[in-house]
């Protein structure tokens, strides 16, 4: 019970506004892997920056809050394909959730099931372009959404700092 009181004080952060806060150059993966890393502008060079198309950003409530035009990304499963989780079997990766946290302490939150093993994680991407602007001119960069999302608000995350690996014990 108290595990499941955690997870649902991790994802009520999403219930709060997101405050614009400083650009973000790289971010941290760590917690529960087997070797920590950081990941920077010029490392997501390598992975295949995909079309993502055009996305209508809704608050919690479905309401519009503003459109984001032409977006392009690299899938954040594709990022975590170098990362290697702490476990002794892989029927445990189930236990596995990552909490993606912006500069500003916003967070959200992603099962290793959701982004491995279903059509979520063929959605969940790091943005390296929107309405014309590289990431390295975002004001608000490293940003990353889940684009399919019904509310996609609610995990459009803006300057990624950290993403942290944990799991359920």
């Amino acid at each position: 019970m108290k595990k499941l009181i955690l997870l649902f004080l991790i994802c009520s952060g999403a219930a709060f506004a997101q405050e614009k806060n400083q650009q973000t150059q790289k971010f941290a993966i760590t917690g529960d892997v087997e070797k920590e890393s950081v990941i920077t502008l010029d490392s997501l060079k390598q992975y295949t920056i995909k079309p993502i198309g055009d996305i209508n950003v809704t608050d919690h409530t479905g309401a519009f809050k503003h459109k984001d035009d032409e977006l392009r990304g690299i899938l954040l499963k594709d990022i975590l394909s170098h990362t290697k989780f702490k476990t002794t079997s892989p029927k445990l990766l189930s236990r596995f959730y990552l909490v993606c946290t912006g500069a500003d302490g916003y967070k959200v939150v992603y099962s290793w099931n959701e982004l491995f093993n279903t059509v979520v994680g063929d959605h969940v991407f790091i943005i390296m372009e929107k309405n014309g602007v590289k990431v390295d001119k975002m004001p608000e960069s490293i940003q990353m959404t889940s684009a399919n999302d019904f509310k996609t608000g609610r995990r459009y995350l803006h300057n990624l700092d950290k993403i942290v690996v944990m799991q359920v014990r």
